[in-house]
């Protein structure tokens, strides 16, 4: 069994990550390409619906500290996630990082726990996705047949004129006395606009990373100016109403209801809780190291200035939308929309779709980035087949490795409701934050003389926070999310042992060291 706990040597990832030629992963990624990659990974649908939801049932006006704090527990981890990219520079992120310093067994369910994260994240978002695309096509006219735009037994009625999904539009019938049984209504039965949309996002990837990156750059910079644009129109009427920002936003911190997380500033920190997962994706940067031109320097930038800006981002647009809007309104699918609309910017709605679908957009190809890549790391390691870490000869992307993926991910963003995904995906993520945060502790023990180009500040305290943010996260998390993890794992182990664990390069090179001595002792040192 000590084998199970073997380390990759260092030397050896080292050696890989100046691999070249057509088998080789190209590196074409700049600072810049790697900012927008992360701000491509975390803006999405968070910061347009999250933001309302949180200050209205949790912290109210204060919802700006819930994301400063959400923020700064961001940044234990994401300082982490930037030393290990810096000095392994390799694309397989957290699983390469684990492999380094807690052994194979671990290297293998946080591999095996990614796909959590990236590919059921990229078939959530993908299901969003179609959500908002139905929607503006509707807003023009344009009507798909409902039955292709949600997943099998989603209920979809149609209201003034539109199909949308019954979940959503209830409370609107509810308050407007409307019998959704009185409604013509039918059941989807594939989400044909989901697949459609990894499949676009998947071909986009197998013909280049620079293609991809570009891609990535041109969507954030549309997103990014559709949030700018409401900073400034927001602002401006603020400055022109100020009457109307203060008494919204008094009280800044809503007395508390006398339940914890219900205002007051346990109500900023359920907010920060619950605001936390709109900065998902940020750890996606550092699965493009091996494609990165300069590693050493670009990845901390890409992965700490990706959060910084979008901290930013987050802290301007709630403060503005609850100055805007009285928090106790902002419960709503569109909060960004009604806010903006009070300042008599009617083409507001269509803003926010706008920014919405642009926002999703990048963030699956991010998410399938990711997946693949990481996928190709533990082929190169003897953990998945050959196949999966085979690299087109042309556009030097793992193109078999990512068609694979993407089809997965087109079929359960198809199939599969989008609740039970988006519950998978948060704690996949935390769980890999825990691994990387105790896994630049434990290097530091182990190999205090390596050299690190970024070191994390504050070690051990700065892992150490970051360990017990996300665990505590993690515990907040509903029962049955804990099972699906542990079911999921299992059949990762299945899978392992079966076939990871008796192909595995790092188990080859520790019976070759000590044929006869199962615990190799060479390779434990790392």
């Amino acid at each position: 069994m000590a084998n199970l706990f073997a380390t990759k040597p260092i030397d050896m990832i080292l050696t890989e990550t100046h691999e070249e030629g057509q088998h080789a992963l190209k590196r074409a990624l700049g600072a810049t390409n790697l900012i927008t990659l992360g701000i491509g990974a975390i803006i999405g649908a968070g910061i347009f619906v999250l933001t309302g939801a949180a200050a209205a049932q949790y912290a109210g006006p204060a919802i700006v500290l819930s994301f400063i704090l959400a923020g700064i527990a961001c940044a234990f981890a994401g300082l982490c996630y930037s030393e290990f990219a810096s000095l392994i520079p390799i694309a397989g992120s957290a699983y390469t990082y684990g492999y380094a310093t807690l052994g194979e067994i671990f290297a293998w369910i946080i591999g095996w726990d990614l796909i959590l994260e990236y590919a059921f994240g990229a078939a959530t978002v993908a299901s969003g996705w179609s959500g908002y695309v139905n929607s503006f096509l509707q807003d023009f006219g344009i009507h798909l047949p409902p039955t292709l735009t949600a997943t099998p037994g989603t209920q979809m009625v149609m209201y003034n004129g539109r199909w949308e999904r019954l979940a959503t539009v209830l409370p609107t019938l509810r308050s407007h006395g409307v019998d959704p049984a009185g409604l013509p209504h039918v059941q989807g039965v594939f989400n044909l606009v989901a697949f459609i949309a990894i499949a676009l996002v998947t071909l986009i990837l197998v013909i280049g990373i620079k293609e991809s990156a570009n891609l990535n750059s041109g969507i954030v910079i549309v997103k990014v100016a559709i949030v700018l644009t409401f900073i400034a129109i927001a602002g401006a009427y603020l400055l022109k109403h100020p009457a109307a920002a203060q008494a919204n936003s008094h009280p800044f911190i809503p007395p508390n209801t006398g339940e914890f997380g219900h205002y007051g500033w346990s109500g900023v920190a359920r907010g920060a809780a619950v605001i936390f997962f709109a900065y998902i994706g940020f750890d996606a940067v550092s699965t493009a190291a091996q494609e990165a031109k300069n590693p050493q320097r670009d990845m901390p930038i890409g992965i700490l200035g990706s959060l910084v800006i979008c901290t930013i981002l987050y802290i301007l647009v709630s403060g503005l939308l609850t100055g805007l809007v009285p928090y106790s309104a902002l419960n709503v699918p569109d909060p960004v929309a009604v806010g903006i609309d009070q300042t008599g910017v009617r083409w507001g709605s269509i803003l926010v779709k706008i920014g919405a679908i642009a926002g999703l957009g990048s963030v699956m190809l991010v998410m399938l980035l990711g997946q693949s890549r990481v996928f190709f790391s533990m082929s190169r390691d003897g953990l998945l087949p050959e196949w999966a870490g085979s690299v087109h000869p042309r556009f030097r992307t793992p193109w078999i490795c990512s068609i694979i993926v993407g089809i997965f991910v087109a079929i359960f963003a198809s199939l599969v409701p989008i609740g039970i995904l988006g519950e998978l995906v948060s704690i996949g993520t935390l769980l890999a934050f825990v691994i990387v945060c105790a896994g630049v502790w434990i290097l530091r023990v182990r190999r205090p003389e390596l050299e690190r180009p970024f070191k994390t500040p504050w070690v051990p305290f700065v892992p150490i926070m970051g360990i017990l943010v996300s665990g505590l996260m993690m515990v907040s998390l509903p029962r049955d999310t804990w099972l699906r993890l542990i079911i999921w794992l299992a059949i990762g182990m299945f899978i392992y042992f079966g076939y990871g664990r008796h192909h595995s390069r790092v188990q080859r090179l520790a019976m070759a060291e000590s044929p006869k001595a199962p615990k190799a002792p060479k390779v434990m040192a790392d």
